[in-house]
């Protein structure tokens, strides 16, 4: 089975870079090409421990939701 690891540096705070990760308005604006969408759960900032998010989108031609 083949692997790809990747390593990203990012020049920023731990906490910047983890808030960032958790931010749904964020994703959504960075999904656009992608046409997602949130279709069910927090659909706003910052997301918490323990919820969830389920998204619709368009991937190689197929509307996906996961």
């Amino acid at each position: 089975m083949t692997t790809i690891h990747l390593k990203t540096i990012i020049n920023a705070e731990i906490k910047v870079v983890f808030n960032t990760a958790r931010n749904l308005d964020y994703h959504k604006e960075s999904f656009f090409f992608t046409k997602e969408k949130i279709i069910a759960g927090r659909s706003s900032g910052l997301i918490e421990e323990g919820e969830s998010v389920t998204w619709q989108g368009k991937h190689f031609g197929f509307y996906l939701i996961y």
